[in-house]
C-alpha cells in the first residue's frame, strides 16, 4: 500500500496546474463570477480536446481514459486552488458517478461519450427546498407515461443546473426512489439562478412539470445509487477543499514574510507564528484523510462510506478555518472586496454546507461505524 503519487500523477498535477494558471487566474475568476454562466466555454472545450479532463474518470469504452479516482483527486485538488469556474465537479464529480454507479450499460453508452468530449454538461438534480441529503428529502414524483416516465417537482440547489445539457433526476415512484436521466430541452423545465454567497460555482431551482424522463438504472434502487454518489463526490469536494487550503496556507505564510511592522516581518511575531503553525498542522491533516478517501475510492474499498464521512467533516473545517485565518493574517486588506482572500472564505464556506455540514458527517460516521 503506497500513498506517495506516481510520476505520471505528478506530472498530471503539473499540466493541470499550468493550464489553470494560465485560464484560470484571479482575473479571470472574477470575470466570470459576474456572468450568468459562470464559466468560458472556450476553456470547457480546451479541458476536454487539450486536456482530456472530463472524460479522465470514464471507461475507454465509452471515449473516456479509464483513470481512477486518485487522478482526480490530483485534478480536482488544482481546480480548488484556482478556484476554477466550469461546471466539472457537476459533470464528473456528480453525473458521471451517478452514471457509472447507476450499472444501466444503455445510459453509459448514451450519456458518457457526450460528457466525455466536451459537449454535453451533466448534473445531479437531488436535494429539494428542505435541503435535506437523505433519500426522505426526494419529494419529487415519476409517473409511467407510455414507453417512458415524466416526472414533477423541484429541485433546488442544483449545481450549474442553469447550463445543464443533461440532468440525473431524484424521483419517487411506487418502487422507491429511482433515478431518471432528464433532457436540458425536454419540455416542462424551468431553471432559475439562484443568488448564493459563493458567486464561484453556480447553483440552480430546477422545476419540472410532467417532464419527460428515462429510468436510469433500477426502479426502485436510486437511493443506493446516490448514496454511492455522495460518498464519491465528498471525497472529490474534500480534495477540492485540500487545494483550497493550501493556496491560501501558502497566500498567509507570504504576507507574513513580506508585511514589515516595528521594523520587522509581522512572521517573526509569536501570535502570526502561532496561527501560521496551525494551519499547517490541519491542512496536512486534512491532505492524509482526503489522498486516503481518495485511495479507498479507488479501489472501491469497504472502508468507503465511513472514510469519506471522515474527510469531508475534517477537511471542511480545515479549509474554513485556514481561509478565515488567512483573512485575519492580512489584518485590514484581507477585509477588502480588491483582495482575492474573500473568495476562497466563501468557497470554503459554501463547501463546508455542501453534502451535508461537518457535524452533520460525523453523525454519519458514527453510525455507519456503529456507535
Amino acid at each position: 500500500m503506497n500513498f506517495a503519487f506516481s510520476e505520471e500523477q505528478e506530472q498530471l498535477r503539473q499540466f493541470v496546474r499550468q493550464f489553470l494558471e494560465e485560464k484560470s487566474p484571479e482575473a479571470e475568476v472574477r470575470r466570470l463570477m459576474e456572468t450568468d454562466e459562470g464559466y468560458d466555454p472556450d476553456v470547457w472545450s480546451q479541458m476536454a480536446d487539450q486536456m482530456g479532463l472530463q472524460s479522465l474518470t470514464i471507461p475507454e469504452e465509452y471515449g473516456g481514459q479509464g483513470y481512477g479516482y486518485v487522478e482526480l483527486i490530483v485534478v480536482l485538488e488544482e481546480m480548488g486552488r484556482s478556484l476554477l469556474c466550469a461546471p466539472f465537479f457537476s459533470t464528473v464529480a456528480l453525473a458521471v458517478n451517478a452514471i457509472l454507479e447507476s450499472g444501466d450499460d444503455a445510459a453509459r453508452a448514451a450519456l458518457l461519450p457526450g460528457i466525455a468530449s466536451g459537449e454535453t454538461i451533466a448534473t445531479v438534480a437531488f436535494t429539494e427546498a428542505d435541503g435535506r441529503w437523505d433519500a426522505e428529502g426526494v419529494k419529487a414524483a415519476a409517473t409511467p407515461a407510455g414507453d417512458g416516465y415524466t416526472i414533477t417537482g423541484e429541485k433546488m440547489y442544483v449545481l450549474d443546473g442553469h447550463v445543464a445539457n443533461v440532468f440525473i433526476v431524484a424521483a419517487n415512484t411506487d418502487a422507491g426512489v429511482t433515478l431518471f436521466s432528464v433532457d436540458g430541452d425536454a419540455a416542462g423545465i424551468t431553471r432559475t439562478g439562484l443568488s448564493t454567497m459563493d458567486q464561484t460555482r453556480k447553483q440552480a431551482k430546477v422545476a419540472f412539470d410532467q417532464t419527460p424522463a428515462t429510468l436510469m438504472g433500477t426502479d426502485g434502487d436510486g437511493w443506493s445509487v446516490l448514496e454511492r454518489m455522495l460518498d464519491l463526490a465528498a471525497v472529490a469536494l474534500a480534495a477540492e477543499q485540500v487545494g483550497g487550503a493550501q493556496f491560501v496556507l501558502d497566500m498567509a505564510v507570504q504576507y507574513a514574510k513580506d508585511r514589515v511592522q516595528f521594523g520587522r516581518p509581522i512572521g517573526s511575531f509569536q501570535a502570526i507564528k502561532h496561527k501560521c503553525a496551525d494551519m499547517l498542522l490541519e491542512v496536512e491533516s486534512a491532505k492524509s484523510a482526503a489522498y486516503y478517501a481518495g485511495w479507498c475510492a479507488a479501489e472501491g474499498n469497504d472502508e468507503l462510506p465511513s472514510v469519506a464521512s471522515l474527510a469531508k467533516s475534517y477537511c471542511s473545517e480545515a479549509y474554513f478555518h485556514a481561509a478565515a485565518e488567512n483573512i485575519q493574517i492580512h489584518g485590514g486588506i484581507g477585509f477588502t472586496w480588491e483582495h482575492p482572500a474573500h473568495l476562497y472564505f466563501k468557497r470554503a464556506k459554501s463547501s463546508e454546507l455542501l453534502f451535508g455540514d461537518p457535524t452533520y458527517h460525523r453523525e454519519l460516521l458514527a453510525q455507519r461505524i456503529g456507535l
